[in-house]
């Protein structure tokens, strides 16, 4: 009986313990249940896990947001030709790794290469040869191949030809990037604007000299959004909106600058460099009345398009280059002596060297020119007449007119970097010095500003290079910049007599500016030579001077001044004064002409020729005096290269397109800013040497050209 009761109770023990294991497994069930109910009602109550919002995760999966570039602002020249605007360039890349497979099953890497070589080789500087050997690299696994310089800054035009060739595993991405059609063309004063990439990754086009640095903030525009709700596909959601927000282009800001003067004093002043090699040269035409300025280049320059040449020099010489003016300072002390009641210009002096205290002003011709008039001490450019000008005005007049000119004040021209330039005037050499251009330092622009006190009859005009600036969204002007007196240091009546002076540097038997003298104008002119400081002393030798001249036309009543320096050059066969003046009376020359045109012709804007025939768009603009050129086989007008309203100066060359084949025309004469803008609206890559106007093309005109197509010209001054 024991044993069958032992045996009861041992096979009772086996079912206590399985109903104590299923009680705690029906519980724990139970806690766990209960958890996971009160954790998603938790989250769907607060909806955030991990103190992460899982609805604005979910919007932002399905929310596609999109930002909408704005378009950094165009500068413009005084016609409202473009000289830097935005465009879109592209850069392409091979994708090779064969796991790169779309969702439809899609090949999204290269799968026909000797295709992809051949057509790259079509419209990017490359070979077949060189695409392939890309294309098969050595190494193994290699996710992707980019092609270098070729397949870099690829226009929109070329991308859509390559992209028409269906090559899978292509690819490109699109990149902000400024155009300088131009090429060297008033580089330092309009300057440059570069990719910028900002803290949160966003990359914009930034100001880094010039006038793009000085109007960034006007020329940058506002991005704009889009905001789409969107299904697992990438479809928009039914019944949802999108949220847009327009992106606000930025400010076009219009130059005073004259595209057909520019261009010809860049080659003129190349033509000077090319054989002088000067440490530095600056130049600019001004409008002699409003202080406008039409032209202004400076030697080193850069290419804005290529950037060859920048690494030579940043600095906008006009503003933030201090120096010693030499003989042409002797303008405003004439203008000084005379105006403070003390110029007996028929008075005599001993000319050749000049005592004061312990120290010697020597005239430039040591041995001097005898016992002279002051007048002719003037056109002869002696020192020691001004010093002696000085010693009479006394040094605390003299200075007084140095202040009324505005030296050692900024001219406040908006460009970075602008000095204020310094003078040494303690003891009565460094008084004396001053009057003959050592001893001071000023700017090119503070030189401008004082000459139109001068040329405009005693009111002096602040230099500048703006006229407005326009907010392209609402066309309206958002700032104007009219012509501004800043100072009337001289009277008329001086100014007058100061001009008279000029001329006698040019006409007189004995003057030194004979150089300068002008078919059918009279000219008022005052050269400089100045040694170059080394800070302690000065430099010695025949390169080590600063030459300049400062010319007014026509002399009587002056429409234009021009200023030119040219420094430490090596001279070769021809003077100073010879190479100065092969700058500045073809550019003069322009000038003038230019303004006898205006005079005798109405201005004329841009008509809407685009939708016309060809033949009555030709007629409409040939009766504006503009030069047509027809780009393509079709009959009607689908895009104009020059902006209805704009005002078309007489020539104005303006590009038709009509779509179908385009034949190149025959170049010869063109200027290169005519030939730069065929080039960008055929996607032509195009190749310039020298100055000027075309006299070679390497494509025979009546080609047909298509984008990509190479293309070199030859460019020469016609004088």
């Amino acid at each position: 009986m024991k044993d069958s009761h032992e045996r009861q109770t041992m096979n009772k023990q086996p079912n206590r313990n399985r109903k104590s294991l299923g009680r705690f497994l029906f519980y724990a069930i139970c806690v766990l249940f209960i958890f996971i109910v009160c954790r998603f009602s938790y989250i769907a109550i607060g909806k955030s896990v991990q103190n992460v919002n899982l609805s604005s995760q979910a919007q932002k999966l399905y929310t596609a947001n999109e930002t909408l570039k704005a378009k950094r602002g165009t500068i413009y020249d005084a016609n409202g030709q473009a000289i830097a605007e935005d465009t879109s360039v592209y850069s392409l890349y091979v994708v090779l790794d064969k796991r790169q497979v779309g969702i439809n099953g899609q090949k999204l890497y290269a799968t026909n290469k000797p295709k992809i070589a051949r057509v790259l080789a079509k419209y990017l500087p490359i070979t077949r040869k060189q695409a392939l050997k890309i294309l098969n690299p050595s190494k193994k696994n290699t996710f992707q191949v980019e092609f270098g310089a070729a397949g870099q800054n690829i226009s929109l035009t070329t991308k859509q030809k390559i992209q028409k060739a269906h090559l899978s595993g292509v690819n490109f991405i699109q990149q902000e990037a400024r155009l300088y059609p131009n090429g060297v063309f008033a580089s330092h004063l309009i300057g440059l604007a570069e990719s910028k990439t900002n803290k949160a990754g966003e990359t914009t086009l930034t100001g880094t000299m010039g006038l793009e640095q000085a109007f960034n903030k006007q020329l940058t525009g506002t991005n704009g959004s889009q905001k789409i709700k969107k299904d697992m596909y990438g479809y928009q959601l039914p019944g949802t909106k999108q949220k847009y927000k327009k992106a606000q282009n930025g400010d076009n800001v219009y130059t005073t600058l004259d595209t057909r003067l520019q261009t010809l004093l860049e080659t003129e002043m190349s033509s000077v460099q090319n054989q002088v090699k000067a440490n530095s040269m600056n130049a600019v035409l001004m409008n002699a009345k409003t202080g406008a300025i039409l032209a202004a280049t400076q030697r080193p320059t850069f290419n804005a398009s290529t950037k060859e040449g920048l690494s030579q020099i940043w600095r906008n010489t006009l503003v933030q280059d201090a120096y010693e003016p030499g003989s042409t300072m002797k303008i405003f002390t004439l203008a000084s002596s005379i105006d403070s009641g003390n110029y007996n210009g028929n008075a005599t002096y001993q000319s050749g060297r000049y005592t004061i205290g312990t120290q010697t002003v020597p005239d430039w011709n040591t041995s001097g020119w005898g016992t002279i008039t002051y007048n002719k001490g003037f056109a002869l450019s002696s020192n020691v007449a001004m010093a002696h000008l000085e010693q009479q005005m006394g040094a605390k007049t003299w200075k007084k007119y140095i202040n009324r000119f505005h030296f050692l004040k900024s001219t406040h021209s908006g460009l970075p970097g602008e000095l204020t330039g310094s003078i040494a005037f303690k003891r009565p050499i460094e008084q004396a010095d001053t009057s003959f251009g050592q001893g001071i330092q000023v700017t090119f622009f503070q030189m401008l500003q004082a000459l139109t006190a001068v040329s405009n009859n005693g009111k002096m005009m602040k230099p500048y290079v703006i006229s407005k600036v326009v907010n392209p969204n609402t066309n309206k002007t958002v700032a104007k910049y009219d012509p501004k007196t800043v100072g009337n240091p001289i009277s008329a009546k001086t100014a007058k007599a100061v001009r008279k002076h000029m001329e006698d540097v040019v006409y007189k038997s004995y003057g030194i500016g004979g150089d300068y003298k002008m078919s059918g104008e009279r000219v008022a002119v005052k050269t400089g030579t100045a040694q170059v400081s080394n800070g302690s002393g000065y430099l010695s030798g025949d390169d080590s001077y600063l030459y300049s001249v400062a010319a007014m036309v026509p002399a009587s009543n002056p429409k234009y001044v021009m200023y030119i320096t040219m420094k430490q050059p090596h001279l070769g066969s021809k003077t100073a004064t010879q190479l100065l003046a092969s700058i500045m009376k073809p550019v003069m020359a322009r000038a003038l002409q230019e303004d006898a045109e205006t005079k005798s012709t109405t201005n004329t804007k841009m008509p809407a020729v685009t939708g016309k025939s060809v033949s009555s768009a030709t007629s409409a603009l040939t009766k504006a005096g503009a030069t047509v050129t027809t780009l393509g086989s079709g009959s009607k007008v689908l895009s104009q290269s020059v902006k209805t309203g704009t005002t078309l100066y007489k020539g104005q060359r303006v590009f038709l397109k009509t779509g179908g084949v385009v034949a190149l025309p025959s170049l010869t004469g063109w200027s290169k800013g005519d030939v730069v803008k065929l080039a960008q609206l055929e996607g032509l890559k195009l190749t310039v040497t020298g100055d000027g106007y075309v006299t070679k093309q390497s494509v025979k005109a009546g080609t047909t050209v298509g984008s990509g197509a190479g293309l070199t010209v030859t460019l020469k001054q016609n004088k």
